[in-house]
C-alpha cells in the first residue's frame, strides 16, 4: 500500500507540473538574403549567412536592426559559426574559401582553398577543434583544415566521394562529420586527417547534419529516413527515432545546453524539439509556408532559426534547466 501511494503521488505531481512555456518571435531580414545558417555571438547578437546576397548579416535582437557585410565577389556563404575568437567564420561556396568577419571593424579576411581544389567544392559547414583550427566539409567530396595562426590549409578526399555535409566538435575537441550522399558518420584524426567511418543502422539514411551533446554523443539528422539518430562513442551503440508525421525530412540538428535536440523538419514546415529523457517530440510550425529552415543554432534558453524561404530569423525562447 505504501508503495502504491508513492507511485500515485508521483503521477499526480507529474500531471500537475507546470508545462514548459515556449514563445516565438520573428525578425525580418532584407529580401533576397536567404539566410542559410545562423549563429549567436557571446554578446547576444545573431549572425547569419546570407547565401543569395553574398553577405554576412548581423541582427541585434534588442532593436531588430540588421547590418550586412559584403564578403566578396561571387560570394555565396553556406555555414556560419562563432569561433573561439568571438568572430563569425563562414564557409563560402561562391568564393570556395573560408571567411572571417571582424565583429568590431567588419574587416573581411578570406582563405581560398588550394588552386588544385578550384573552382568549386560546394563548401558546407565548419567546426573548431581544441587547438583553434577550423575544419570544414565540401559536398563535392572533400573535407579540410585551416590553421588561422599560420594560414596552413590542408584538404583531403573523403571516403566514398561526394557527400560530406554537417560537421561538429565534441566537448574534448574531437571532430566528426556526416556524409549526405555517403550515408555515414566519420571521426577525423586531428593529426593525420584520416577519416574513420561509422555506419548508422539505417541504410541510405542520408545523414545530413551532426551535433555533439555535452556527453560527446553524436546526434544526426537523417534526411532520407526522417530519423534522428545518436551514436555514443563510449559504448559504440546506436539508437534512432522517427520524427512525427507521415514522411518527415530531417534537415538540420542542434543540441542545446540542456542536451535537448532541435531539428528542422521540412515536410511539416516545422522545427521539432526532441527530449532524449522522455523520448518525446514537440513541434513548432512556422507561421508562414515554405520556411525552408537550414541550420539552427542558439544559446541557453534560445533556439535561433534561419528561415531561408521567408527571409526571416526566428527565435524560440524557453526556460532552461538552470533558470
Amino acid at each position: 500500500m505504501h508503495r502504491f501511494l508513492l507511485v500515485a503521488l508521483a503521477v499526480l505531481l507529474f500531471m500537475h507540473a507546470p508545462a514548459l512555456a515556449f514563445t516565438s518571435q520573428y525578425f525580418e531580414v532584407p529580401r533576397g538574403d536567404a539566410p542559410h545558417d545562423v549563429a549567436v555571438a557571446t554578446d547576444g547578437t545573431v549572425w547569419y549567412a546570407g547565401q543569395k546576397a553574398g553577405v554576412a548579416g548581423r541582427l541585434d535582437p534588442a532593436t531588430g536592426r540588421v547590418e550586412r557585410i559584403p564578403l566578396g565577389r561571387g560570394s555565396a556563404p553556406h555555414g556560419v559559426i562563432i569561433g573561439p575568437d568571438g568572430a563569425p567564420w563562414l564557409t563560402d561556396g561562391g568564393q570556395n574559401a573560408i571567411v572571417r568577419v571582424d565583429p568590431a571593424t567588419h574587416e573581411v579576411r578570406v582563405w581560398p582553398l588550394p588552386p588544385e581544389r578550384m573552382p568549386y567544392t560546394n563548401l558546407n559547414t565548419a567546426a573548431f577543434d581544441g587547438d583553434g583550427r577550423i575544419w570544414f566539409t565540401g559536398q563535392n567530396g572533400i573535407y579540410g583544415r585551416l590553421d588561422p595562426a599560420t594560414g596552413e590549409m590542408k584538404v583531403w578526399d573523403a571516403p566514398r566521394g561526394r557527400g560530406p555535409y554537417g560537421i561538429t566538435a565534441a566537448p574534448g575537441g574531437d571532430i566528426w562529420y556526416v556524409s549526405l550522399a555517403g550515408s555515414y558518420l566519420a571521426q577525423l584524426d586531428l593529426k593525420t586527417g584520416d577519416a574513420t567511418v561509422y555506419e548508422p543502422p539505417t541504410p541510405k539514411q542520408g545523414a545530413r547534419r551532426v551535433w555533439s551533446d555535452s556527453k560527446g554523443r553524436l546526434w544526426i539528422s537523417e534526411w532520407n529516413s526522417g530519423n534522428v539518430s545518436v551514436y555514443d562513442p563510449a559504448t559504440k551503440a546506436w539508437r534512432h527515432w522517427k520524427l512525427p508525421g507521415d514522411k518527415p525530412r530531417a534537415y538540420s540538428v542542434w543540441v542545446d545546453p540542456d542536451d535537448k535536440v532541435w531539428l528542422s523538419e521540412w515536410s511539416s514546415n516545422s522545427v521539432v524539439r526532441f527530449d532524449p529523457e522522455t523520448e518525446t517530440f514537440q513541434s513548432f510550425p512556422s507561421d508562414r509556408p515554405n520556411a525552408n529552415v537550414r541550420q539552427m543554432l542558439g544559446r541557453r534558453g534560445e533556439a535561433w532559426i534561419p528561415e531561408s524561404g521567408t527571409d526571416r530569423l526566428r527565435v524560440i525562447r524557453y526556460a532552461s534547466k538552470s533558470d
